[in-house]
């Protein structure tokens, strides 16, 4: 290709990739629903849009890598310690009995549906086993259901693509070598594999934890040499062994965000756009190597193999997976229609099906296009019904607000017991074990010594909360506290102000939404308490009462509505106000 066409083409797949992103956040649907049609028909119209073409064999390594560093950004957001006994009894058994059974039944039914040889239908099982973060967790952020389910397919989908992307390495192997080796050899391969990428997550992990905390490396500088230290370990492994360059960076995720003392800037922003970015690149380049020709007697048999996965084989194995659990009727019909496929079969069928057709395997070269329809159909379903179906089991996360309250001081806590009067789940935080015990002493939900520090990150997804509310005593803590939370929380931040008047390092300087007018400062707030003041709540049917500040408005469905120095929400028949009385 001459330096324009490859010029043209990169630029076309970032565009695409991006552009798909945006159209699909404003429609309010899954980015892969469009990601796919997008790069399959970008692919049809033009050559420009051909990976294959613009990379040559340098495509498939590339995948490799940048596979890797998703799931590295995957370990990053598995928190341990919310790893529970039973969340890890339904985990493991959907490991293994799952990709059993997923793997098992694929295999049957490819053969005859789509006229495959029986190596070619068990390759194409062991592809179609994973699932995967850069499916599950856009689908769950959408769906928002209750925690201990999302939390179980977190886990499911961060576990099973390394595990899958070995699986299918070796069956490749076998397959090429037309089994000669027999199964206590490819059981030893397996173990070998796995043991390869551990060492390598091992390693990487422990060399990465020093790198970060030893050398205190500012925010840049961290987020590249995170990204140099899985693409390099990752390469390394894959080097020994096909595909264990995913396990080492899953383990290297894990061990930078549980290792104790693990002070470091794991998720940032910009290593956050950058996977993004790389999981929207890879599904539209993937997906423009799939051919119009090739789906033409492929589409409607893989239609009928999506059908007996979706409707057979994932809620037997959910079904079995939550046996003897305390999940609910509800939580188990909801793991059962949740099995979308995602990149990493992407990335597995585009290496191993032309290597396997090269090699004269009968059916080989169904197997991208047959694995592409798998994954365009099982993403669009469960894309389009898990929402409903999670209503439907009464799975779904309420849609109140669940803010959390950052400070101990009695107005603080005299607030949060407003809020609960209410109907909204506030939860407390603070570092003072007397203002711990004046919110545990009130009744109110005291969170963990480390949620502030997880939850308002990577984790607040998982934690439910919608919002923090900076209330400490400290005005250039709330300043700065909010400031980095902006950057890394995807929900409402909001903070106290300083006085007018105020000397503090940072607080006069720093922007960020400031709760409520310029005199109703913490100090004054505080100040007022002491002299009998108090935060009350009344249902809107007119003018408020006087002598009386408004802070919040709660409105219908829980939404909680801040009063700040910039803007306040106009109170309506029917909310109920939170004011500062006296």
């Amino acid at each position: 290709m001459t330096t324009d066409q490859v010029l043209r083409g990169v630029a076309l797949i970032v565009v695409l990739a991006v552009g798909s992103q945006v159209l699909a956040s404003r429609l309010r649907i899954p980015a892969l629903v469009v990601l796919l049609p997008v790069g399959f028909t970008a692919g049809a119209l033009t050559d420009d849009v051909n990976p294959e073409r613009l990379l040559g064999s340098a495509f498939s390594p590339l995948v490799s890598l940048a596979v890797a560093v998703i799931l590295y950004d995957a370990g990053l957001g598995l928190d341990l310690r919310r790893f529970a006994a039973r969340t890890r009894q339904v985990v493991v058994r959907l490991l293994w009995f799952g990709v059993l059974v997923t793997w098992l039944s694929a295999a049957l039914v490819a053969a005859p549906l789509l006229g495959m040889s029986g190596s070619a239908a068990v390759m194409f099982g062991a592809i179609v086993i994973v699932s995967g973060p850069t499916v599950v967790a856009p689908l769950l952020r959408f769906v928002r259901p209750t925690d201990r389910v999302q939390r179980i397919l977190v886990w499911e989908g961060s576990l099973i693509d390394p595990l899958g992307g070995i699986l299918g390495a070796l069956v490749f192997h076998a397959v090429v070598t037309d089994g000669r080796h027999g199964l206590g050899s490819q059981l030893l391969a397996f173990l070998a594999s796995a043991a390869v990428g551990v060492v390598g997550g091992v390693v990487g992990g422990a060399v990465l934890f020093l790198l970060l905390h030893r050398l205190q490396l500012g925010e840049v500088l961290s987020t590249t040499v995170q990204l140099a230290a899985v693409v390099g370990v990752a390469a390394a492994c894959d080097v020994h062994r096909d595909d264990t360059g995913l396990i080492a960076a899953v383990l290297m995720g894990l061990a930078v965000a549980n290792l104790p003392g693990a002070d470091v800037p794991a998720r940032k922003p910009f290593f956050e756009t950058l996977v993004h970015l790389v999981i929207g690149l890879l599904f539209v380049s993937i997906s423009a190597t799939v051919t119009p020709h090739s789906l033409l007697h492929v589409a409607l048999p893989t239609l009928g193999i999506v059908a007996v996965l979706v409707l057979v084989t994932r809620p037997v194995a959910a079904l079995v997976a939550s046996l003897r659990t305390d999940l609910t009727r509800g939580e188990r019909g909801f793991l059962g229609w949740m099995a979308p496929r995602g990149i990493v079969a992407a990335s597995t069928a585009s290496t191993f099906s032309p290597s396997l057709a090269d090699e004269g395997v009968g059916g080989a070269s169904k197997i991208l296009p047959a694995t592409f329809v798998v994954i365009v159909a099982t993403v669009t379903l469960y894309g389009l019904t898990a929402a409903p179906m999670a209503r439907r089991l009464h799975v779904v996360r309420s849609a109140r607000s669940r803010p959390l309250l950052v400070g101990g001081a009695p107005w603080v806590v005299d607030l949060g017991q407003a809020l609960r009067s209410v109907g909204l789940e506030a939860v407390l935080w603070a570092g003072r074990e007397e203002e711990r015990e004046r919110i545990t002493a009130a009744g109110l939900g005291l969170a963990r010594g480390e949620l502030f520090a997880a939850a308002t990150g990577a984790g607040a997804e998982l934690e439910g909360l919608t919002g923090v509310l900076l209330l400490t005593e400290e005005d250039d803590f709330n300043a700065l506290a909010s400031t980095n939370l902006e950057g890394s929380f995807e929900g409402t931040v909001h903070r106290l102000g300083p006085p007018q008047d105020s000397e503090g390092v940072f607080a006069p300087y720093l922007g960020g939404e400031v709760l409520f007018g310029t005199a109703l400062t913490g100090a004054e707030l505080a100040h007022r308490y002491d002299r009998g003041a108090r935060v009350r709540t009344h249902r809107v049917a007119g003018p408020l009462p006087d002598g009386t500040e408004l802070l919040f408005l709660v409105r219908g469905g829980g939404r909680l509505l801040p009063v700040t120095r910039t803007s306040a929400p106009t109170p309506q028949e029917g909310d109920m106000a939170v004011v500062l009385e006296g």
